[in-house]
């Protein structure tokens, strides 16, 4: 009770927030509180300017970082804000104020378990750059080796925490108060967002990636990545090789330093594929601050705090999917949709070839450096309704990665297109896994592991058995609930007008104390 008044308070203070940005719309389409939302949209003066999306950016902004980590990872969402939102809340900036030296000083000493100066020669006080997570500082270590050291904001983990406790409280009211919602799996997206977040959050596992994308490119002199320090990394601090490069979205500067924009172009393409589909495992936040060219052209990567990983079998329709868009194949598109499970298979295979063909024509009749295959899966997401399609959280990831790439690359080579380039790979790739060598090998594997869930099965089944023989049959809390004899945590159910005074206590306390 104590948690949803609460909830029900802090709600009230976000509803303010945006109807202060005239940017209540998220709100009051998703059905949640409708006769709160429209009293504070009533008591609240608008001030918002711009588009839509630009106004909710600018709210979220101001309702602080772990707002602006939802704002980005909602632009990936078109299906649920639609696309001009998306894109304009793809440009928040997860920029904050600086935390002070000394607290930085602290969280190095207690974690590394040794003073500054035993760790490094010098340690410049002012961050290189400093955002809701962590920022970053510039030292010479005893060694004489110049780095960066990450340190983790303090408390930020608690301050998250309170508010990934709101969202999926927000995401449960409007997946039950909107069951045409529950395909979208607002609750699995948050909690895939509070994960994504929390990993984040302990830098052992950020050097970790970065160890394995080294491996994977070891011997590859078009990519690299910054070696990680182990000695100076614990949870709260992580320390790598300082990069000396030029910001990939520098174009001019490029040219300057005697380096070709198209073969800077092509190297990013390669090095994006073959963490895609060769690796399965992909840096999944390459905005131009995390991607640097070095001295001879190659591709530097940084910050491996949020990464992508993709199963087998996902690559496999993946690949095929994006050549079949490419060749404007889009019977076949339609067919590995349906191979795939993402769409229903009572579903017409014809009339979702019919859509695909008018998703895709409009985008790829345009000139080539202009066609965008990250907004053709976009699109391909605002149809999930009509199809019954369920949200992939592990391709809208990748959406959004190949979203910013796209834009990386038309600053770098405004007459290239990244796909294009990346084009014949992807053709090798499924031509060499999609053939019945790789189809039998995959079987065999399904095969493997139903025989290993079978002891597990029978176990399961005696175990039920004996609880139904001593105790009989159970209705769990949520079916007597979905049948309307009680809440799901079957705790006696509270009158609307309970919570219409509530709400009214919260309201006054909210704009008139």
């Amino acid at each position: 009770m104590f948690t949803s008044a609460k909830n029900i308070y802090r709600l009230l203070q976000i509803a303010r927030t945006l109807a202060r940005h005239d940017a209540l719309f998220p709100l009051e389409e998703s059905g949640i509180a409708r006769g709160m939302i429209a009293t504070v949209r009533l008591l609240s003066r608008k001030g918002g300017n711009g588009r839509p999306g630009q106004r909710l950016a600018g709210a979220l902004q101001e309702l602080g970082p772990s707002f602006v980590k939802l704002g980005q990872a909602l632009s990936t969402r078109q299906d649920l804000l639609g696309e001009e939102v998306a894109a304009d809340l793809s440009e928040l900036q997860d920029h904050v104020p600086a935390f002070s030296f000394s607290d930085a000083k602290r969280t190095i000493e207690t974690e590394l378990g040794y003073t500054l100066d035993d760790l490094f020669d010098t340690f410049d006080p002012e961050p290189l750059a400093a955002a809701s997570i962590a920022q970053v500082h510039l030292a010479v270590t005893r060694e004489g080796a110049e780095v960066a050291v990450k340190v983790l904001r303090p408390g930020v983990e608690a301050a998250f925490e309170t508010d990934f406790a709101l969202f999926q409280w927000l995401a449960d009211l409007m997946q039950r108060s909107r069951p045409e919602f529950r395909r979208l799996k607002p609750v699995e997206v948050i909690e895939t967002f509070r994960e994504t977040t929390k990993l984040e959050m302990d830098l052992r596992l950020e050097a970790a990636a970065a160890e394995e994308i080294e491996r994977n490119f070891e011997g590859d002199s078009d990519f690299r990545v910054p070696s990680v320090d182990l000695r100076r990394t614990s949870r709260r601090v992580m320390t790598s090789e300082r990069i000396h490069g030029i910001p990939i979205d520098e174009r001019e500067t490029l040219i300057e330093r005697g380096l070709e924009p198209d073969v800077v172009l092509a190297k990013a393409a390669t090095a994006l594929f073959k963490q895609v589909f060769r690796d399965g495992f992909f840096h999944a936040d390459q905005h131009p601050g995390n991607l640097f060219v070095g001295e001879d052209g190659e591709i530097i990567a940084v910050d491996f705090g949020i990464m992508g990983r993709l199963d087998g079998r996902t690559r496999r329709y993946l690949g095929e999917m994006l050549l079949s868009f490419l060749n404007r194949d889009y019977r076949r598109v339609a067919e590995v949709h349906f191979e795939a499970s993402y769409v229903p298979a009572h579903k017409s295979v014809q009339a979702f070839t019919q859509a695909c063909r008018s998703i895709a024509e409009p985008i790829l009749d345009k000139p080539q450096n202009e066609i965008s295959i990250a907004r053709l899966l976009a699109h391909l997401f605002q149809i999930t309704e009509t199809f019954e399609m369920e949200t992939q959280p592990q391709l809208l990831l990748l959406q959004k990665t190949m979203l910013v790439a796209e834009g990386v690359g038309r600053k770098i080579s405004p007459d290239a297109n990244f796909w294009f380039l990346a084009q014949p790979l992807i053709e090798d790739w499924v031509g060499k896994n999609m053939g019945p060598e790789t189809l039998i090998m995959e079987t065999v594997e399904d095969v493997t592991e139903s025989l290993r869930k079978i002891p597990r099965m029978v176990q399961d089944l005696e175990k039920n058995a004996a609880v139904l023989a001593r105790d009989g049959l159970k209705l769990h809390p949520d079916t007597i609930h979905s049948m309307g004899y009680g809440t799901s945590d079957s705790k006696p159910v509270m009158s609307p007008r309970f919570y219409l005074i509530l709400i009214t206590i919260l309201l006054v306390l909210l704009f008139f104390v």
